[in-house]
């Protein structure tokens, strides 16, 4: 089985970003990093983590791939307690969706962790930036990076 079927599928990840982003935009430290946030967000990041979680590659067949993430990082200016803050965030909202599975709590924070720290670094670089080519969306499963 794959992250993405244990995860509920499109429809899990879309009620574990509802609900982490319920808490994000009430959130004092984060709520500054969400300020241009639109409704179609939450959708795109469960589309995002579907494609990640080795589900349907929609975000790049779609919504531009894992070169769109990355433009949309940059200058913010994400400072390590956002990103901390972010991880605890998160954690939270898997143990509200999920449960206090640890089977899936690990590899699905083992990526966040891996993933705010590139969306941190990026969001160092004002917005305009050349990114290149960041290669393609990656896959995430239960050993991690595939």
């Amino acid at each position: 089985m794959s992250l993405y079927q244990d995860a509920g599928g499109r429809e899990g990840l879309l009620a574990l970003s509802r609900t982490f982003y319920d808490k994000v935009l009430a959130d004092k430290l984060l709520a500054p990093v969400f300020a241009n946030f639109t409704p179609t967000h939450v959708d795109r990041v469960a589309i995002w983590l579907a494609e990640v979680f080795e589900g349907p590659t929609t975000f790049t067949d779609e919504l531009g791939g894992h070169h769109f993430l990355l433009e949309r990082h940059l200058g913010l200016g994400i400072t390590e307690p956002q990103r901390q803050r972010w991880l605890e965030l998160m954690s939270a909202a898997i143990d509200n969706v999920y449960g206090h599975d640890l089977k899936l709590h690990a590899p699905l924070m083992a990526y966040f962790d891996w993933g705010t720290k590139i969306a941190q670094d990026v969001s160092q670089s004002p917005v305009g930036t050349d990114l290149g080519s960041p290669g393609p969306t990656p896959r995430w499963g239960y050993d991690g990076l595939k």
